[in-house]
């Protein structure tokens, strides 16, 4: 069976030439989870699957959330009749995309669940932790059997990540490496010092800032963290097993 994660999208504020905003599809023995659907990810999530069983949003920002709108809108004018999709995310989202046409409530599309809190997603096991951010962002640890997922969304540092990450088999942690010290988002060395506390085994960074060298990124986690250090990079498969 197939046990893996796409990278949909890995670039912060807006895409660059070629690549998305934040998105990653988690695929486990023929479930399909979405975290995340930002600018320029839906195109991408179609080409790796016709459709999902269950999406999860960190926070209402539009680099992570924008996309969230295609697959509504696709759901709600396809022909075929389907039952309302899983969606796991902060009020803020609902809030932020109830705003767009068509002047339809998103519930007749999804069933809504708030986050953060806990809930039983397919064979996941799914937390979502507060984390900080200018906006309520939650934090999603995965759980299921041989297989322990986490992924910060936006945040800046903060003790909980290291609860988040704890013991992970893949830490996806922004690196956004804006110029410029912003307290509600990281950098790589920070991401690299965090899962290292959270004891992860292998960290994926993401987020990335447009015009950023991701190699030094990548360069900057190895410095505070041992173990295997990924660069998020549009169609990126990673195995789970």
């Amino acid at each position: 069976m197939t046990r893996r994660l796409t990278v949909l999208g890995s670039c912060g504020a807006f895409p660059e030439p070629g690549r998305a905003c934040s998105g990653l599809l988690v695929q486990w023995d023929g479930f399909r989870l979405v975290l995340d659907l930002g600018y320029a990810t839906f195109p991408r999530l179609l080409s790796h699957c016709a459709d999902v069983d269950a999406v999860a949003v960190t926070h209402e920002h539009p680099d992570h959330c924008v996309d969230l709108h295609a697959l509504f809108r696709m759901r709600f004018y396809g022909r075929q009749a389907r039952s309302r999709l899983p969606l796991y995310c902060p009020p803020g989202v609902i809030r932020r995309l109830s705003a767009l046409e068509p002047e339809v409530p998103l519930d007749a599309v999804f069933d809504i669940h708030e986050l953060p809190g806990s809930h039983r997603v397919g064979p996941f096991e799914l937390t979502g932790i507060p984390l900080p951010h200018h906006v309520p962002n939650s934090g999603i640890r995965l759980e299921t059997d041989g297989l322990t997922l986490a992924y910060t969304g936006d945040c800046g540092p903060d003790p909980r990540l290291a609860d988040l990450g704890r013991d992970a088999d893949l830490f996806i942690v922004e690196a956004t490496d804006r110029a410029g010290r912003d307290p509600n988002l990281m950098t790589s060395a920070d991401a690299g010092r965090w899962a290292a506390r959270a004891g992860a085994r292998r960290l994926m960074l993401t987020h990335f800032w447009p015009g950023n060298d991701r190699s030094e990124a990548v360069s900057a986690a190895r410095a505070h963290f041992a173990g295997e250090v990924i660069a998020a990079d549009e169609d990126l498969v990673v195995s789970l097993s």
